[in-house]
């Protein structure tokens, strides 16, 4: 197709928007607001998952050793865990350190009773290992695997924290998909009614250029037009009000409400958009195009 032949169906395209601006601006307002419920979805998703991530690197699995094992042993132990491709990091406790942290913790106020324990460690065999994993899921593995090293005496592991983020994990993934479906197809849907009120307003028009020696992609051109626009529109407009959404909660919550987040982080701005932008666009542009080309499949014969 010419340069200018493109002109004129981009021309017409924008005509066909404006002829029918009503159903044109009930698409691009549906595709406004699927496209604003995806992007504060995926938001909240992206965030979810990266609480869930952060907090499965806070649960650990720890490990205590046999009361004759040596300080070798104990070593060669660490390293072989720290080999392993599931292990995060690994943190080593001794007896002092246990003792001193259990002092701080059961003896505020009573301190004059640990005198009493002066030159006599009660947790002198407390010596341990704890392993954090890059992946939760992983924790029955690692906890069969550690069970079966020598110089080890009991491992502890937090399987009911696990199985509730891998659970929250698989739920939000889940959620996830099921509605960018459901919203693709609503759109789709509405665009395909919109393409098709245009080629019911021009079906004359069409046939008359179709009987002057049209081809199907010069008649189809400024239809698809239509959609994209609608679609490059219906996308832009989504991205600015969510960006701006976004902004104001995450000020909010950093700045006045501290106390809500406690630990955790939420991702800056920049890095979701960084994704969403391209996305968005993308979906956007998808969704006009499918709902124009297959609205144009059903009326190819016009």
């Amino acid at each position: 197709m010419k340069i200018r032949s493109w002109g004129y169906n981009i021309k017409q395209g924008l005509k066909s928007i404006f002829r029918n601006r009503l159903f044109s601006l009930a698409s691009i307002a549906t595709m406004t607001a699927c496209l604003f419920l995806f992007g504060l979805f995926y938001a909240l998703s992206v965030n979810l998952n990266h609480i869930v991530s952060e907090t499965e690197k806070s649960i650990c699995i720890t490990v205590f050793f046999d009361n004759d094992i040596s300080n070798i042993r104990i070593k060669d132990i660490g390293r072989e865990i720290t080999a392993r491709s599931e292990v995060y990091y690994i943190e080593y406790t001794s007896p002092e350190e246990a003792w001193e942290k259990w002092e701080k913790e059961h003896f505020v106020g009573y301190e004059e009773l640990i005198e009493g324990f002066k030159d006599d460690n009660p947790l002198a065999n407390s010596a341990s290992y704890d392993i954090y994993l890059n992946d939760i899921t992983k924790q029955d593995d690692m906890v069969a695997y550690l069970k079966t090293i020598d110089g080890i005496r009991s491992v502890n592991s937090s399987k009911a924290a696990a199985e509730t983020l891998i659970v929250i994990a698989k739920v939000v993934g889940i959620v996830s998909m099921s509605i960018v479906a459901i919203l693709v197809f609503v759109a789709i849907f509405l665009i395909s009614n919109t393409i098709a009120m245009g080629v019911t307003v021009r079906k004359d028009e069409i046939s008359i250029m179709k009987l002057i020696g049209a081809t199907d992609i010069f008649v189809k051109a400024p239809f698809v037009v239509e959609g994209v626009v609608i679609g490059l529109i219906g996308s832009v407009i989504p991205l600015v009000a969510v960006y701006g959404a976004y902004d104001y909660a995450l000020e909010y919550l950093l700045e006045k409400n501290s106390i809500i987040l406690g630990s955790m982080t939420l991702i800056p701005a920049k890095e979701i958009f960084a994704v969403l932008i391209p996305v968005t666009l993308i979906i956007g542009v998808g969704i006009g195009f499918l709902g124009s080309y297959f609205t144009l499949r059903r009326h190819i014969k016009v």
